[in-house]
């Protein structure tokens, strides 16, 4: 099985760091690999007033899914994704894969869950 692509964006992300509940805001990259071969992915973050932000990466095993937990997500160079800072994300795999986007806000005692498909690039 193939199914999924090889590039998709995800253009309304957020990291909250206001939690009022015993879950932590958490956003994450849901990733299912339907391949034999393992996925290699790379993910780039394009902010409104700042240069791109490279060099995140993170796999999902051949015919497996992967939840890639944003907050605690950290690039080469050791950098954490900035709280309270609206991104998009670019989600490259050497593979094809499926991603969808969820976002757990917890700001409010009242949590809020969020979740989108991300859109797939020809």
């Amino acid at each position: 099985m193939n199914y999924g692509k090889k590039t998709w964006l995800i253009p309304d992300c957020f990291l909250n760091s206001v939690s009022k509940n015993a879950s932590v805001s958490h956003e994450a990259i849901c990733v299912i690999n339907t391949t034999d071969e393992d996925a290699e992915i790379k993910l780039t973050l394009f902010f409104e007033n700042r240069e791109p932000v490279l060099g995140f990466s993170s796999k999902c095993g051949a015919k497996r899914t992967h939840h890639i937990r944003m907050d605690k997500m950290t690039n080469e160079k050791g950098e954490l994704i900035p709280r309270d800072t609206p991104y998009a994300a670019l989600v490259e795999s050497n593979v094809n894969i499926v991603v969808q986007y969820s976002r757990l806000d917890t700001s409010e005692v009242e949590m809020a869950l969020m979740t989108t498909m991300a859109y797939p690039v020809d």
